[in-house]
């Protein structure tokens, strides 16, 4: 497992500062750093929530090698267009972020290009990459978490990179509650918090 450091300044408790490699999304690490080779100059991304997409374009941008536009799919369409063309004018690798997939375009023009262009999708983290995420995110935090905590709640927490984010926030919230490290009640008071009670799980 790897990770990226981003150039980016973070406050406490707003989300990574860097990006962990895993088995989800370490294929869009490697299509950034090779722009030479995208269709047309452009890459799409989508994927999950909280899954990286914005970081992986101020990322992407910051290297220089090439422009970003995050968080297209809630653009007017019509910018989008001009924006692609632009990129096209510059002869500038363009990468273009949307949501999740499947991102539904209307416009023919802006539908074409994009369709051409390489499509890179962030799948949901696997469990050594939920793990490293779990660990990376606690350790962010100055939060004392170790191995055994991220054995425990990775094959109880549904698989999603948002999940991970709440569980960390969960398990550091209740530990300054109750002015205690965070142990085996707090993990499990954590996962309730963030799956619900009735949330089936191994026990």
């Amino acid at each position: 497992m790897s990770q990226i450091a981003l150039p980016l300044t973070r406050r406490a408790g707003v989300g990574p500062a860097k990006i962990v490699l895993g088995e989800g999304n370490a294929h869009v690490a490697d299509a950034l750093l090779r722009p030479a080779g995208w269709p047309f100059g452009t890459a799409v991304l989508t994927g999950p929530p909280r899954s990286g997409k914005s970081l992986f374009a101020k990322w992407f941008e910051s290297s220089g090698k090439g422009d970003a536009l995050d968080n297209a799919h809630q653009l007017d369409e019509d910018a989008v267009f001009h924006r692609w063309n632009r990129a096209q004018e510059k002869g500038r690798a363009l990468l273009i972020v949307g949501g999740e997939p499947p991102w539904n375009i209307a416009l023919p023009d802006l539908q074409s290009r994009l369709g051409a262009a390489l499509q890179l999708e962030i799948f949901q983290p696997g469990d050594a990459l939920a793990t490293e995420m779990l660990l990376s995110l606690a350790a962010e935090r100055g939060l004392p978490l170790a191995p055994e905590a991220a054995a425990y709640l990775v094959p109880r927490a549904s698989r999603s990179y948002l999940t991970i984010e709440k569980l960390v926030e969960a398990i550091d919230r209740l530990s300054l509650e109750r002015k205690a490290p965070p142990t085996l009640a707090v993990w499990r008071a954590a996962l309730e918090a963030v799956e619900g009670p009735d949330e089936p799980r191994l026990l």
